[in-house]
C-alpha cells in the first residue's frame, strides 16, 4: 500500500427460452395479443434476490395494468414477520411498525399504461422472512406475481437487463454488479482464514489479486496457489454470480513507496500490455465465463500518485515524477480499461485512493479530471467505467459516527484539528459519495457506482469511543470522538489496533454499490527489513513501528505492527488483531 499524503449456466438457456415464449406471446410494443383474461389492475411481483440469515436484499417491479397513466406512484405492504426495509434505491423506501411504504422518485414518478418500474433495498430480519401476502398501488390492491419466467405478463423476469436493481442473469449487463450476486469465495484467503483462528468470517467473499505476470497462471504473493482460470472455474463450481479481482502490475508501481513496488520497470509499458493485461483479457473472453460478473478494481495507488506525490510538493519522489513525465500510469490504467472493460460481463472500478489521501481541495477534483483523461486514452471511453473503488487495503473509518466535517468546538471548525488538517472530509463513505458526484462533474457516466473497501476499517475493540467528547478543546474533542484510533490518516501499513470492518453488502447506501473486503484480512501491507522475495518488494519504513514519520504522514510515527513479513504474505498477528477488534465484532 502507497504512502499517502494522506492509499450457472443452466439458468441463462431457461430464461433464453422462456424469453423466446414471451416474443412469440407479444406484439409490437410489447402488448399482450389477443383477447385473454383481463389483467389486474395493477402487478406486483417482490423477490429476495439475496438472504444471509439476518438480512437480506429485495427486488420489486410494480405494472400498472389500467388504460390510463398513473403519477407520482406509491407501493406499500405489510410484514408478517419483522423484517425491517433499511436504504432502498430507485425509491424511498420507508416503515413505520410492519407497513412499509415506498414513493416514486422524482425522476420516474409516472408509470404509463403497461408501465413498470423496478426499486431495491436492503433489509433485516430474524425467524423467518416470508414475502408480503397484498400490495396496493395508490390504494389500489395488486395481484401478486407468481414470478413464474414463462408468464408473458412478469415485469420481474430476471433476465430483464432494464431492471437496474434487479439482479437478472449473471450474463446481463446491469448497473451494480454486486446487487443480488452470489459472490465468489476465494478458497487460497478463505482456507488461511479458517486455519488461524477466523472460521467465522471463512465464508467471506475477497478479492482475487493479480499483482505480477506469473499470478496470471500460478497464484499471487505468498500461499496463495490459484491462478485466474482456477479461480474462474472453481467460481463455476460454486454456482457463484460474480467474482472480484485486482489488477496491480503497472510498470513503475507503488511510486510513492517501496513495500508494494512491483516487478516492472517504469517504461516497461509495452510488457504491461502484452504479457499481463492481454493474457488476462484472453482468459475472461473465454465464452465458459460469459455468465459471471467480473469486477475489476483498476491498478490501486498509481494515478492519485500523480497528483500528490510529484513537482514541487513537499511529498514529492523521483519514482512519481518519473512515471508524471512518461504517462505509462495514465497509459496502463486506459489500455486496461479499454481491453478488459470491451468484455461485457467485465466491470472496471477504477482506484480513488481514500478521503485522509485526496480529501483536500487541491487534490480532489484534479485527480477526478485525471481519471477522466485515462479513462479516455489508448482506446478506452467512460463507457469502460462501472465506477471507482475507495479504501482499497486502507484503514479509514467508514463512518464517523460522533461528529461530522460541521461541527465546530468555541466557534471553530472541527477542519482546524490537527487530525482533520483541513481536509474536507472525515470518513470514507462521505468521501466516496462526494468524490462519484465530481468524477461525473468530469465527464464520466451518471450512473457510476463506488466500491468502498471494509475489510480493515472496524476500529472496535476497548478503545472504540460510544459517544463523542467533551468540546473542552478542539484537538481534544476529535480525537476523543473518532473511532479511527491511527496516529495519522496518512498512516497505511499494518496498522495497530485496527479490526474487520463491515461485512460485505450490496448498494448499502445511495451512490455506494457494495462495502466489499478487497484486501484479504490477514495478508501483510508489507514489511520493514529486506525480506528476499521475487516479487519486487522491498523493505518500507512505514512498516517500521519505530520509525518516526514523513512529510506523506506529517511526520507522525508509523503506527505499524512489528515483525510483519513481505506484503500479501500472511500475517497471523496482524490477522488476530483484526479478529479482536472488529466493529461490528464477530460472533
Amino acid at each position: 500500500m502507497t504512502g499517502t499524503v494522506k492509499p450457472a449456466r443452466r439458468r441463462r438457456t431457461a430464461l433464453l427460452a422462456a424469453s423466446a415464449l414471451m416474443v412469440g406471446a407479444l406484439g409490437a410494443g410489447g402488448m399482450m395479443q389477443g383477447t385473454a383474461v383481463a389483467a389486474p389492475a395493477c402487478t406486483v411481483d417482490y423477490k429476495v434476490v439475496n438472504d444471509w440469515g439476518n438480512g437480506f436484499t429485495a427486488s420489486v417491479t410494480v405494472t400498472n395494468n389500467a388504460t390510463s397513466t398513473l403519477s407520482n406512484w406509491k407501493v406499500e405492504w405489510d410484514y408478517a414477520g419483522n423484517q425491517k426495509a433499511g436504504s432502498g434505491w430507485n425509491a424511498t423506501v420507508a416503515q413505520s411498525g410492519a407497513h412499509v411504504t415506498v414513493t416514486a422518485p422524482s425522476w420516474n414518478s409516472s408509470l404509463s399504461s403497461g408501465g413498470s418500474a423496478n426499486f431495491g433495498f436492503n433489509g433485516t430480519y430474524s425467524g423467518s422472512n416470508p414475502a408480503p401476502s397484498t400490495f396496493k398501488l395508490n390504494g389500489t390492491t395488486c395481484n401478486v406475481d407468481s414470478g413464474d419466467p414463462g408468464d408473458p405478463g412478469d415485469p420481474g423476469d430476471p433476465g430483464d437487463p432494464g431492471d437496474p436493481g434487479d439482479p437478472g442473469d449473471p450474463g446481463d449487463r446491469v448497473d451494480n454488479p454486486y446487487a443480488g450476486a452470489k459472490l465468489y469465495v476465494n478458497p487460497d484467503w478463505s482456507e488461511q482464514a479458517a486455519e488461524n483462528g477466523g472460521a467465522a468470517i471463512a465464508d467471506q467473499p475477497t478479492a482475487v489479486w493479480l499483482d505480477r505476470i506469473s499470478a496470471i497462471t500460478s497464484g499471487s504473493a505468498g500461499e496463495n496457489t490459484m491462478g485466474l482460470r482456477d479461480h474462474l472455474d472453481e467460481a463455476l463450481e460454486q454456482g457463484a454470480d460474480a467474482l472480484q479481482m485486482v489488477t496491480y502490475n503497472l510498470p513503475g508501481r507503488d511510486c510513492s513507496a517501496l513495500a508494494s513496488q512491483g516487478e516492472l520497470g517504469p517504461d516497461e509499458i509495452d510488457r504491461y500490455k502484452n504479457e499481463f493485461i492481454d493474457p488476462i483479457a484472453a482468459i475472461l473472453s473465454d465464452p465458459k465465463y460469459a455468465d459471471l460478473r467480473i469486477i475489476n478494481i483498476v491498478e490501486i495507488d498509481s494515478l492519485p500518485n500523480l497528483i500528490t506525490n510529484v513537482g514541487s510538493r513537499p511529498t514529492a519522489t523521483a519514482n512519481c515524477d518519473t512515471m508524471l513525465a512518461n504517462g505509462n500510469y495514465v497509459k496502463g490504467v486506459g489500455y486496461a480499461l479499454a481491453k478488459l472493460g470491451a468484455i461485457p460481463n467485465v466491470y472496471n472500478y477504477i482506484d480513488i485512493g481514500h478521503h485522509g489521501w485526496l480529501g483536500w481541495d487541491d487534490n480532489f477534483a484534479p485527480t477526478a479530471k485525471l481519471l477522466h483523461q485515462a479513462a479516455t486514452s489508448e482506446g478506452s471511453t467512460v463507457d469502460h467505467v462501472a465506477g471507482f473503488a475507495a479504501n482499497v487495503a486502507n484503514y479509514g473509518a467508514l463512518k464517523e459516527p460522533h461528529f461530522t466535517i460541521d461541527d465546530s468546538v468555541n466557534g471553530t471548525s472541527v477542519r482546524q484539528s490537527k487530525w482533520v488538517d483541513w481536509n474536507r472530509y472525515v470518513d470514507e463513505q462521505s468521501y466516496a459519495q462526494a468524490f462519484r458526484e465530481e468524477a461525473v462533474k468530469a465527464g464520466f457516466r451518471s450512473d457510476v457506482g463506488v466500491i468502498i473497501d471494509t475489510s480493515r476499517n472496524g476500529w472496535g475493540g476497548p478503545n472504540r469511543p460510544s459517544a463523542p467528547a467533551a468540546k473542552t478543546s478542539l484537538d481534544a474533542f476529535v480525537d476523543g470522538s473518532r473511532v479511527d484510533r491511527r496516529i495519522h490518516t496518512g498512516n497505511w501499513c499494518n496498522q495497530a489496533g485496527a479490526g474487520l470492518g463491515e461485512r460485505p453488502k450490496a448498494a448499502p447506501a445511495p451512490g455506494i454499490d457494495a462495502y466489499a473486503w478487497i484486501k484479504p484480512p490477514g495478508e501483510s501491507d508489507g514489511a520493514s527489513e529486506d525480506i528476499p522475495n521475487d516479487e519486487g518488494k522491498k523493505a518500507d519504513q512505514m512498516c517500521d513501528p519505530d520509525y518516526g514519520g514523513n512529510a506523506r504522514n506529517g511526520n507522525s510515527k508509523s503506527g505499524a505492527l512489528p515483525d510483519a513479513p513481505v506484503s500479501g504474505h500472511w500475517f497471523q498477528a496482524q490477522f488476530e488483531e483484526l479478529l479482536r477488534n472488529a466493529y461490528p465484532p464477530v460472533n
